[in-house]
This record gives structure tokens, C-alpha cells and sequence, in this order.
């Protein structure tokens, strides 16, 4: 398990009777980046939910998962995920100082640096959440997630509620900041641009099960399950040409 940064063994989730997840294997190597992906319901969120060790009490949980090093979560939600009275800058040091032993005035200037290094531009340390827009936020949320030095980001649907120009240049950042880090990804999307644009590999999922995995250029380009097939028809009908012929 040492070479790996996740290793996932039959993992299996029962909430309130329902198998949300049933009987997933997945490991992930340092710096590789994984997509979820499947239709709603097929047990993308709580996977990564149970990777990150975030699973309601009554959840009932068999299998193993195991991550070497510290892995950190960008939600969906940046407007939850940010306290709404304290200045962001704040709160990318206080994920600093909890993780590093800093200065408070050490970690206000490095998280001044991290914040500049998501794009988002001087002054913006000092400005509360509701100041900013949903995608400058998610770029605060990244911030603060790689203020833990990771060895792997848990990013569940992190675009979903962006337009996709907004999007597009978030999952740039994205892409770029793993290149920066050398940080292992796990996205949980449902969004096959999204995915294209920043995964080297894939697993789907449907029913709780991953039901297909490889490269995503080759998952993508030539479709084995009916599932999958599903979701490029889907998605290519959208946008004909974002995803591999």
C-alpha cells in the first residue's frame, strides 16, 4: 500500500438501508489524477465522502481505505465551505497554521501567495466570501485546500455551479496547481469536459459499482460499458466536439 496514495478495498456504504456503494477497488499513485464519473445516484459523492472519512455516524461501512499522507476537500459548495463574516485570507491561514507550524504573520503572507497562485488578484485576502463571486470563491477553496500540502485533493463536482467559461478556467488552475504540487486528484464529476480537461484516468460507476476504468482519452474515445456509452452520447450531444472521437 505504500506506493499508493489511496488504496480503496471493497468498499461498501449502507445508509438507511440503501447500498449507496457496493464493493469499490481503486488506488491511486502519487501525482495520478482520477475522474468519477457516472449518472446521479451511482455513488460518486459518498465514494469520495467516505475517502475523506466525512460519512454521517449511522452510515454503515465495510472495506478498507487507506491514504498515505493527508488528503483535503474541495466541495461543491464554496459558499458553505467558507465561514461568511471572516476575510478569506483568514481562512487560507488558518488551514496554514493548522497543518505547519507558522507565524500568524508567516501564514498571512503565504496564504496571500496561494491565493495569487489560483489567480485571483492582490487584495483579495481581505475581502469576506459573499464579496466574491461563486467561481473567485472556489478558487479560495482550492487555495485553502492546498494550504495542507496533500498528498491527494478529494474535489467533488467543484463546477457545478459555475458557468463554463468560469469553469473552464477554474479547471486550468486546477490543472495547473497539480503541475505545480505534484498532488494526486480524485474529481468526482458528472461533467466529461471537466473531466477531459484534467484526468489522466477514469473509473465509472453505476449502481455503486465501478462498472468501467483506463485512460480516459481511451474510455472516452471507444466506450465499453452501456453506461458509459450513456453519458458520452449524452455529453457529445451537448457539446459535439469537447470529448475524444
Amino acid at each position: 500500500m505504500s506506493d499508493h496514495v489511496l488504496d480503496v478495498r471493497e468498499l461498501r456504504v449502507v445508509i438507511g438501508g440503501h447500498v449507496a456503494v457496493d464493493g469499490i477497488d481503486l488506488t491511486i499513485g502519487p501525482g495520478e489524477r482520477w475522474g468519477l464519473i457516472g449518472a446521479s445516484g451511482a455513488g460518486k459523492s459518498m465514494t469520495a465522502t467516505a475517502v475523506a472519512g466525512l460519512l454521517p455516524p449511522h452510515a454503515r461501512v465495510e472495506g478498507v481505505v487507506h491514504r498515505t499522507g493527508r488528503a483535503t476537500l474541495v466541495a461543491q459548495d464554496s459558499a458553505t465551505a467558507l465561514h461568511p463574516l471572516v476575510p478569506v485570507g483568514r481562512q487560507v491561514a488558518a488551514a496554514l497554521r493548522r497543518h505547519h507550524e507558522l507565524s500568524r504573520r508567516a501564514a498571512a503572507r503565504r496564504a496571500e501567495d496561494l491565493l495569487a497562485d489560483v489567480g485571483l488578484p492582490d487584495g483579495t485576502a481581505r475581502t469576506r466570501p459573499a464579496e466574491l463571486s461563486g467561481g473567485q470563491r472556489q478558487r479560495v477553496a482550492l487555495a485553502a485546500a492546498l494550504a495542507c500540502d496533500a498528498a491527494l485533493l478529494l474535489a467533488d463536482e467543484p463546477t457545478a455551479a459555475l458557468d463554463p467559461t468560469v469553469a473552464r478556467d477554474l479547471l486550468a488552475q486546477l490543472r495547473r496547481s497539480l503541475d505545480a504540487t505534484g498532488t494526486a486528484l480524485l474529481l468526482v464529476t458528472h461533467d466529461l469536459t471537466a473531466l477531459a480537461a484534467v484526468c489522466d484516468h477514469v473509473a465509472v460507476l453505476d449502481e455503486g459499482r465501478i462498472v468501467e476504468r483506463g485512460p480516459v482519452d481511451d474510455v472516452l474515445a471507444a466506450p465499453a460499458h452501456e453506461c458509459t456509452r450513456a453519458l458520452v452520447d449524452a455529453a457529445r450531444s451537448l457539446v459535439p466536439r469537447a470529448l475524444p472521437a
